[in-house]
């Protein structure tokens, strides 16, 4: 890797400080590098044309290679995991990064245990600061990171809470209608791949369980309804909106699929009409009056979003990578979003198709 051109980070006017050019680099660190997300995160980013990655951090992996635990990285780069360097340094800093690629609960302790500079902007692919209640740690206040939702807030944020897999998901069905006002009783089917479980071996995420199974799990009561409830919110306020969501395992490795019914009289016509002109602008949201289905998203950070209707019944399909819109792919979307990017740098990605 090359050295970080400190230069690049000290361009302020008054209390603003100015993004990097397009063709400067941001000193990104990324700790809890060896598990799913940190290994895809590394994956987009060893390439991203404007980004210099300074460290990787992992406590039982420290001295290896990058590419002795993620294998398909040999040749990409020569960097090492380590475990005494917390924080980018980025010669000020005005242009440095955190990503927080731990379990959920740990990266509130890790803030907590560590000094962090507050101008390094950091983006959490936890769960711990995701909620409204929970979205402050000392001087940090986190903006919920779903560019769809909340772009304008993430261009002058310093600290992002990154959406969970099946919350994107789900969200960026519905959003529209709750745009318009016609959210009420939702419920709502998901299935998702073994990679949505982590990479720590738990019975349910072997391959020899997986494999030709699927099961139902959390039913009703997911842990990532209260973020999916927030956003439904922000759009159609003063409402009682239930969305029942029943989660399943399914038989794959990557993946999210969800399918969301509910009432709705507006023709079908209408509704793609409404979708349509709400993610006109969106740069990973599309949507098709064709079936959708999970190989057009994987290894992309799309969604592809899909209507159909019988009657007065509404059923709006939605489908993205987990690991990729649903995590890493959409943490770096934000980053570019933070630094004045553009919002698709580093994510011109192919789907595996075939």
């Amino acid at each position: 890797m090359s050295e970080v051109n400190q230069d690049n980070f000290k361009s302020e006017v008054g209390a603003q400080t100015v993004p990097p050019k397009r063709d400067q680099k941001i000193a990104v660190g990324i700790i809890g590098g060896a598990g799913y997300t940190g290994g895809e995160l590394i994956r987009l980013l060893v390439n991203h044309p404007n980004v210099e990655i300074e460290f990787v951090h992992s406590r039982s992996n420290a001295g290896k290679y990058l590419y002795e635990v993620h294998q398909d990285l040999i040749g990409e780069t020569s960097l090492k995991f380590s475990e005494a360097q917390v924080s980018p340094s980025g010669g000020d800093l005005e242009g440095a990064v955190l990503f927080l690629c731990l379990g959920h609960g740990e990266s509130k302790k890790f803030l907590a245990e560590n000094t962090i500079d507050e101008k390094v902007k950091v983006i959490d692919l936890a769960n711990d600061f995701r909620l409204s209640n929970s979205s402050t740690i000392g001087n940090r206040k986190f903006v919920y990171g779903l560019p769809e939702l909340n772009k304008e807030q993430i261009k002058t944020a310093n600290n992002i809470a990154n959406p969970g897999c099946f919350a994107t998901t789900l969200q960026l069905g519905l959003l529209p209608l709750a745009k318009a006002g016609l959210l009420k009783d939702v419920y709502t089917t998901g299935i998702t791949g073994s990679t949505g479980a982590g990479q720590s071996l738990a019975a349910t995420s072997h391959f020899s369980w997986r494999a030709n199974n699927i099961q139902a799990y959390k039913t009703l009561t997911h842990q990532h309804l209260g973020e999916i409830g927030e956003s439904l919110l922000q759009l159609q306020p003063n409402s009682d909106i239930a969305v029942n969501f029943v989660p399943w395992r399914g038989d794959f490795t990557r993946g999210i699929f969800i399918s969301s019914q509910l009432k709705c009289e507006k023709s079908l016509d209408e509704l793609n009409k409404l979708y349509e002109d709400f993610y006109a602008d969106a740069a990973f949201t599309h949507v098709t009056k064709e079936a959708v289905f999970l190989k057009q998203v994987v290894n992309t950070n799309k969604c592809l979003i899909q209507l159909e209707k019988v009657g007065d019944m509404l059923v709006v399909h939605s489908a993205t990578d987990n690991l990729l819109k649903g995590a890493s792919g959409q943490a770096v979307q934000n980053m570019n979003l933070l630094f004045g990017l553009d919002e698709k740098a580093g994510l011109n990605l192919k789907a595996n198709y075939f």
